[in-house]
């Protein structure tokens, strides 16, 4: 397996574009991207009781079981809280890219990012899904992964390729994410293309366990949003014998998902907002594999110790305290701490440490904490970033 350029339009037949059509003041704010065949598709969502008209009018057309030809985003206004009126305009967003492609509504699924509580400005979209179906191109991608953002500083790429079969295949995706992050679907898009041949089931299963392992192990602050979706579209242009069973392609295919999804992820948490600072939590030693994912998410999401990192002060306190709390069981007193390679606490209590070494390491710009709870074989990873004074003053104007 190999890094490629791209994103989204990496794999064989898939175009896409971006444009900004006005429900932003000057940046992109519609995004479509389009497989020249139907391809097989599948999602993951948020879990918030509150979601929005994309999400149920996204889940309705993947319930048709049928093949999904195009996926059109838009930002600035989330189209949730809307009512009826939401599902009827997220419906005419399908319909309208439908028309235009020549494919049935149910082909197309819809995202929106945004505002909460707001009606779409219709003409606005209309006028915009008719402007840019024809700037649909395999150079696309990184326009459409432009259109996505809101409060994101940089645009989310990424792709890969691989061998199935004895063919050549390709995989790439784009997300957005910077704030209301947290384990168990965030505030995030992301989307993903590849032309590899897989059945549907198996997509479904693969997708899930890559999420689990990525998208759902990061966290910025504790939030989570009414429109968070992953989709995965496979096309088949690679030609490799269709995957239908968990053999060893199969496996394959799950190590390309995950990477991708991983790396998207550890982009989201990069990019959170007002962060300086990426952190990597590992939980290892543990008794099972929930109690490692369960301590490692638990860290993630303590504002104690993101606050803690962006004041590069070492105290390991809060980590166990996080630990603590996450409703794992495990034995206190067998547990130790490092930052990067500097034991910081052992046996559940502090040791003699170089402070200064550890506010250096605290001082880097990808930070990374290991918990190990000595109690077992298994572990797991989480990202997040530090909480800054920046975070504050971008969510205490969001709307303005």
């Amino acid at each position: 397996m190999q890094k490629i350029a791209g994103g989204i339009t990496a794999a064989r037949g898939f175009e896409a574009a971006g444009m900004h059509i006005g429900l932003k003041k000057v940046k992109p704010d519609l995004a479509l991207f389009a497989s020249e065949v139907p391809a097989t598709a599948a999602g993951m969502f948020t879990t918030n009781l509150v979601q929005a008209a994309p999400i149920k009018v996204t889940k309705e057309h993947l319930a048709h079981k049928g093949k999904i030809r195009a996926v059109v985003v838009n930002s600035a206004n989330a189209n949730a809280c809307t009512g009826e009126q939401g599902m009827a305009d997220a419906e005419a967003m399908t319909a309208q890219v439908a028309q235009k492609l020549g494919c049935s509504a149910e082909e197309v699924l819809v995202g929106s990012t945004g505002v909460i509580g707001v009606n779409l400005p219709m003409e606005k979209l209309e006028r915009g899904i008719e402007a840019i179906v024809p700037k649909l191109n395999p150079q696309g991608g990184g326009s459409a992964a432009e259109a996505i953002l809101t409060t994101d500083t940089f645009t989310k790429e990424y792709a890969m390729e691989f061998q199935l079969g004895g063919k050549t295949v390709r995989m790439g995706g784009m997300t957005k994410g910077s704030g209301m992050i947290h384990p168990n679907m965030a505030t995030m898009l992301a989307f993903i293309t590849t032309d590899a041949a897989i059945d549907r089931s198996l997509l479904e299963r693969a997708l899930g366990e890559a999420t689990a392992q990525s998208f759902n192990m990061i966290s910025v602050d504790r939030d989570t949003s009414t429109n968070d979706m992953v989709l995965v579209l496979a096309n088949g242009l690679a030609e490799n014998p269709e995957i239908k069973e968990e053999d060893a392609d199969y496996q394959v295919f799950c190590q390309a998902l995950f990477e991708v999804t991983r790396q998207l992820a550890k982009l989201i948490a990069r990019d959170g907002e007002g962060a300086t600072k990426l952190v990597e939590i590992q939980t290892r030693g543990a008794a099972n594999l929930d109690t490692a994912r369960t301590v490692a998410r638990s860290i993630a999401s303590s504002n104690l110790v993101k606050t803690a990192v962006f004041g590069e002060d070492a105290n390991w306190g809060r980590i166990l305290c996080a630990a603590g709390y996450s409703g794992a069981s495990f034995d206190v007193e067998k547990v130790e701490i490092f930052l990067g390679d500097l034991k910081v606490a052992e046996q559940g209590r502090g040791i003699d440490f170089s402070e200064e070494r550890a506010k250096a390491i605290l001082g880097q710009e990808e930070v990374k904490i290991s918990v190990d709870l000595n109690s077992g074989s298994f572990q797991a990873t989480a990202w997040t970033c530090d909480l800054t004074f920046d975070y504050v003053k971008i969510n205490a104007s969001y709307r303005s």
